[in-house]
C-alpha cells in the first residue's frame, strides 16, 4: 500500500519504521527538518520537510495516490486539517492520532476512518500488565475499547473439560467476550473453535473482549477447582 504519514515523532516515526519493514510504500511529511533528516538517514524513507496542513506538501507527497493517510503530529488542530484535506482528495482510509478528546466529534465530522488515542492504549496496556500478568495482549482495536488477548488454561481449571458453548453460556462469563481461536499445546493443533469444542488444561485461548470485561473473563477461565 501507499501510505502517507504526517508527523515523524515517536508515534509517526515508529509507524514509518514498521511500515517500511512490512514493505509498504511510505512517504513522510514532517515540519521539523532534524526529524526528517534523522528518519531518512535511519530508514531511507522519502521525507518531505513541510507542514501536513499544506496542500502543496501533501500533493508533493503523492496524496492523490495514497491508500492510507495517517496524521500523527503533536497537535490535534494540524491532524484535523490534514484529515480534512485527505478527505478532499478522496483518500480511502484516514487515521489520526488524537491527543485531546474534545476533538473527537470534529474528527468524526471530518470523515476520519479511525481515531487512535495513544494515551488510552498505553494505560490499557499498563492496567493489563498490573492486573493480569498471566495474560498476553496481542493487539488493541477500536481505539482502545477492545483487546485481542491470549490466556493459558491452568492445571485444575474449572473450565477444563467443558465445551466452548458451555463456557460462553455461563452467566459469569462476560457476553462481550468471544473465542476466536484455541491452540492445543499437546497436539500442536490450532483451531477456530465451534460450540462443541472441548477446552483442555494447557490450552491457549485467543479471545476478543471489551477492555472492561477482560479481567472478568480471565478470572473465569483461570479459576481452579476446589479440592
Amino acid at each position: 500500500m501507499y501510505v502517507l504519514v504526517a508527523g515523524g515523532g515517536m508515534v509517526g516515526g515508529g509507524l514509518v519504521r514498521r511500515l517500511l519493514d512490512n514493505k509498504h510504500d511510505v512517504v513522510l511529511v514532517e515540519k521539523c527538518k532534524e526529524l526528517c533528516d534523522k528518519l531518512y538517514a535511519e530508514t531511507g524513507v522519502v521525507a518531505i520537510n513541510a507542514s501536513a496542513t499544506s496542500i502543496e506538501a501533501l500533493s508533493e507527497a503523492g496524496i492523490r495516490k495514497a491508500d492510507v493517510v495517517v496524521s500523527a503530529t503533536g497537535a490535534d488542530a494540524d491532524n484535523l486539517a490534514c484529515a480534512i484535506l485527505a478527505k478532499s482528495f478522496k483518500v480511502p482510509t484516514i487515521i489520526v492520532r488524537m491527543r485531546d478528546p474534545a476533538y473527537k466529534n470534529a474528527y468524526i465530522v471530518a470523515g476520519v476512518t479511525s481515531i487512535v488515542r495513544v494515551t488510552d492504549l498505553m494505560v490499557s496496556q499498563m492496567m493489563m500488565d498490573i492486573e493480569n500478568p498471566e495474560v498476553r495482549r496481542i493487539t488493541t482495536i477500536g481505539g482502545g475499547k477492545a483487546d485481542i488477548f491470549v490466556v493459558n488454561v491452568p492445571d485444575g481449571a474449572k473450565v477444563a473439560g467443558k465445551s466452548v458453548k458451555d463456557i460462553v453460556g455461563s452467566r459469569r462469563f462476560p457476553h462481550q467476550c468471544t473465542f476466536i481461536a484455541v491452540y492445543n499445546q499437546q497436539s500442536e493443533e490450532f483451531s477456530i473453535p465451534r460450540g462443541n469444542q472441548m477446552i483442555n488444561e494447557g490450552d491457549e485461548l485467543f479471545l476478543i473482549s471489551t477492555a472492561e470485561n477482560i479481567k472478568k473473563a480471565v478470572d473465569f477461565l483461570t479459576a481452579k477447582k476446589r479440592h
